[in-house]
């Protein structure tokens, strides 16, 4: 009997290994050239075959993203105001590259996770509402990219669990603490199958389990729908006072955009540094192309690509966040890092480098950016690249 329930069960888990795979095998991923996404006020487009919105041929992009100002379709924005964006943790040993969906985020961070091994959190909005995009490998939480996400009025916080070791680096502890289990916290650990699902196909190599994960932008906001977790952020309880939900937009102001070519600061092409001294399979270089106003990431000394597209990563505008590093603090080696009150930033758009400084005044008030005159910051319209560094990285420009 039991060499029967053996071979039953092993018959369940390969069809369902079969089902899972198939799902994502037919997943639609995001084909956007984030050159061809720097378009002008006014630009006409066509709806492709991909589209998961009714686009009308020729509609007009004249509706600005509200995360980095770039231009989209009344209709892209007729849906992604029924939403709140999505702050995914997105992992980056190399043995997890490439990434699925990094170049189609509106905003990402970059910082260390441990041991030198940087990680992403990539806020997805405006640019994946024409088209369904795979996001992988996801991974664990931490609390200083929490820090970030909770300027932009609890977006979808989605990760693979997180640390939990007591103390200042307990991620997981802070999800409870700040109400996101109720509002906007989207854990695999609790969801699973088919909103998550380990491909261990994804990459042409073997992986480790952990370097699996994948989910869709689509899968995770019809969890966030099913919830009652849309733009509108839940009613809630607070002792006896019940507090009415609001529109995630509300109090959001926007960082500053414009659609002329920035001038200010020097000329600096090229932009490379390490997040650790040494560990140079995560060190960056960003080089600018004048002909598309971008910039192309190198990582690890190669090219970084998506597996979407299978092109190399551009950025409208490169960000280096020179913040405090503490640690190693426990025997897991987390870090942590000053995120809020003011420090220093180099910002680099269209060619240029502007020394300017960052502001973020509580962990829920957005990271802000100011000139040397204290003017805000004029981005430009695109996708915002933000790396967060030790004040004493040498950044090379």
């Amino acid at each position: 009997m039991w060499k029967k329930l053996g071979i039953f069960a092993a018959g369940i888990y390969v069809v369902t290994s079969l089902v899972s795979y198939a799902a994502f095998a037919a997943m639609h991923k995001s084909t956007t050239d984030n050159a061809a996404n720097d378009a002008a006020t006014g630009e006409q487009i066509a709806e492709t075959e991909s589209s998961l919105l009714d686009i009308p041929e020729g509609e007009a992009r004249d509706q600005a993203c509200p995360l980095n100002g770039q231009m989209y379709t009344k209709t892209e924005k007729d849906a992604w105001e029924q939403r709140r964006p999505l702050a995914v943790m997105i992992e980056n040993h190399p043995d997890a590259r490439p990434q699925s969906g990094l170049g189609d985020a509106d905003v990402m961070f970059e910082m260390l996770a441990e041991g030198g091994v940087t990680r992403f959190m990539g806020i997805f909005y405006c640019g994946v509402q024409r088209e369904e995009t795979t996001l992988a490998p996801v991974r664990s939480a931490r609390t200083y990219f929490m820090d970030y996400a909770s300027g932009f009025n609890l977006p979808m916080y989605v990760h693979v669990g997180g640390a939990n070791t007591p103390g200042p680096a307990d991620s997981l502890g802070q999800i409870e603490d700040y109400g996101w289990a109720q509002q906007n916290d989207i854990n695999q650990f609790s969801i699973g199958y088919p909103t998550f699902v380990r491909n261990n196909n994804r990459l042409d190599k073997p992986v480790a389990t952990e370097h699996t994960m994948e989910t869709s932008t689509e899968l995770l906001w019809d969890v966030a729908t099913k919830r009652g977790w849309t733009n509108m952020s839940p009613d809630l309880t607070r002792g006896k006072k019940k507090v009415a939900g609001t529109d995630w937009k509300a109090g959001y102001k926007p960082l500053t955009f414009t659609d002329d070519k920035v001038t200010a600061g020097k000329a600096a092409n090229t932009v490379a540094f390490e997040f650790w001294s040494g560990y140079s399979d995560y060190g960056v270089k960003w080089t600018y192309d004048p002909t598309t106003s971008m910039y192309n990431r190198d990582m690890g000394g190669s090219p970084h690509v998506d597996l979407n597209t299978d092109k190399q990563i551009q950025a409208k505008n490169v960000v280096v966040l020179l913040i405090e590093e503490k640690g190693p603090i426990d025997e897991l080696k987390h870090l942590l890092y000053t995120t809020t009150g003011t420090g220093d930033a180099l910002i680099f758009i269209d060619g240029t480098v502007q020394e300017s400084t960052w502001k973020k005044a509580s962990r829920e008030s957005e990271l802000e950016f100011f000139t040397s005159k204290g003017q805000p910051i004029e981005f430009a319209r695109g996708l915002i690249w933000i790396s967060g560094v030790d004040t004493t990285t040498e950044v090379r420009y």
